[in-house]
């Protein structure tokens, strides 16, 4: 066998093994973000919720104490289903909508440049949100589990008969 096969066939070997351990980077943010939105909800939640109302009040946010409620209330227990890998995908999306709100509310006024809106940590978390929706919560989640369960989506493809 000559090098270039070799190299080849451990190149093909390295592809292969990544695609099995796709899982741990999506666990990895799952965990990270979820927990970041878990603790930044129950924080306005059970602390600073009249607080976050007033904010929205000079955002001009309509139904602010209202909405202020439902923010908070979609960050923390969005945050524990994102934790947990249970129904990432549906509380992935109400989480990118309010980061989009977030960045054209409160953050886009800040912004002078290219560098300043990709700096944003409401413009990574919306790019982390919508890669859930599309990626899903990988192998180690809930979802998952229930998936193969039911022969749904992902998980039933990997479900041996």
């Amino acid at each position: 066998m000559n090098e270039r096969s070799r190299i080849h066939r451990l190149t093909v070997h390295l592809l292969e093994c990544l695609r099995e351990l796709d899982w741990v980077p999506i666990l990895l943010v799952r965990l990270s973000v979820g927990l970041f939105f878990f603790e930044s909800g129950r924080g306005k939640l059970f602390f600073k919720l009249e607080e976050l109302g007033e904010y929205f009040v000079q955002l001009g946010i309509p139904f602010p104490h209202f909405n202020a409620t439902f923010v908070a209330s979609i960050e923390f227990i969005g945050g524990i289903c994102l934790v947990l890998g249970v129904l990432t995908r549906v509380f992935a999306v109400p989480l990118a909508f309010t980061m989009l709100v977030a960045i054209l509310t409160a953050q886009l006024g800040k912004v002078n440049t290219v560098g300043d809106f990709l700096y944003l940590r409401e413009v990574l978390l919306l790019v982390i949100l919508v890669w859930l929706v599309f990626s899903g919560p990988g192998k180690i989640s809930f979802d998952y589990v229930i998936s193969r369960k039911f022969r749904l989506g992902a998980g039933a493809a990997e479900k041996s008969p």
